[in-house]
């Protein structure tokens, strides 16, 4: 997935993160970060400044500099590793670091300034419509923008994508928390120490989403990821499909059990309701495909990879 910002090492000691073009304040990296903070949370880089500037009545971030971490590799080079190379060990890590992250969200109550709709804090509940409704117009537009044999294939499914995404239209009663809002295996380093989350900018692609949602929308956006990186083993690395495809189902797997593990360890299981998953992992890999249709065609064969697997092709 290409960076839509550009970031410079300064003496292997601070990443200076550009913003291109900057972004009106408020911006969620500075007020997620400091939260952090706050609470405890030193899985990720440590934040150091936010640079604003003024532009007649509007605030605009800048720029954002946080700690180097030595060695550090995103997911789609270290997570791409071990799918070829067939280890599953790191899911757990990555379950544990995702409800880390979200056990620390939770606690981070809406801000003045935050536009968050229907949603306050955990409180449970949004009206079923708002999230249905937003995922049903994501399975609208991928159809619409995905053309060719993937169109096609994909048009003979819509039926099912549709009836996949029914749990939302029965209502959300899962705690609402801030999410990271774009967690994917891009954004979880390997490092020298471990693994870090980065990048709380939220998702590039969605303009109306609300900071406050159910933990299972990041949860989903992570599995789904998994399953990307087994088609790039595939198609980078010459790794056998049924091969591959073992491999993201054991990660997912992993990760899902380690994730539920910690939220029961410390006594806030029900941050995830599983019954929401599938429902955001077919909206979100019908997002990828919107992605993919406006702003990167050659990513189109991640996404159509994975609905492929989800709904036999019957048909080729």
């Amino acid at each position: 997935m290409d960076q839509t910002n550009y970031s410079v090492v300064v003496g292997e000691q601070v990443v200076v993160k550009w913003l291109t073009p900057p972004v009106a304040m408020p911006h969620p990296a500075p007020e997620i970060l400091a939260h952090l903070v706050e609470v405890g949370f030193n899985d990720t880089a440590p934040p150091y400044a936010a640079l604003t500037c003024v532009d007649g009545d509007q605030e605009n971030l800048l720029a954002l500099a946080t700690g180097y971490l030595p060695g550090a590799r995103d997911g789609w080079e270290w997570c791409v590793d071990e799918a070829e190379a067939a280890r599953t060990a790191f899911a757990a890590d990555l379950g544990r670091l995702a409800a880390d992250l979200h056990l620390a969200l939770s606690t981070l109550r809406p801000s003045t300034c935050t536009a968050v709709g229907t949603v306050a804090g955990t409180e449970e509940g949004t009206a079923a419509g708002d999230v249905a409704d937003r995922a049903a117009r994501a399975v609208d537009e991928a159809l619409t923008l995905t053309d060719g044999e993937d169109g096609r294939w994909l048009a003979a499914k819509a039926a099912e994508l549709r009836r996949g995404l029914a749990p939302l239209r029965d209502g959300v009663t899962t705690p609402l928390i801030r999410i990271h809002g774009d967690l994917h295996v891009g954004q979880i380093l390997q490092w020298r120490d471990g693994y870090a989350v980065i990048d709380f900018d939220g998702n590039p692609t969605v303009t109306d989403a609300e900071p406050y949602q159910p933990a299972a929308r990041d949860v989903a956006q992570l599995t789904t990821s998994l399953e990307h990186v087994a088609q790039v083993a595939v198609k980078r690395r010459g790794v056998p499909a049924d091969r591959a495809a073992a491999w993201a189902r054991e990660a997912r797997a992993a990760t899902l059990d380690a994730y539920r593990a910690r939220l029961a360890e410390r006594g806030r299981p029900e941050l995830l309701d599983e019954s929401l998953l599938r429902p955001f992992e077919i909206e979100q890999e019908c997002r990828e495909l919107i992605y993919a249709a406006r702003h990167l065609p050659r990513w189109r064969y991640a996404p159509m990879g994975v609905l492929r697997a989800w709904y036999q092709d019957d048909t080729r």
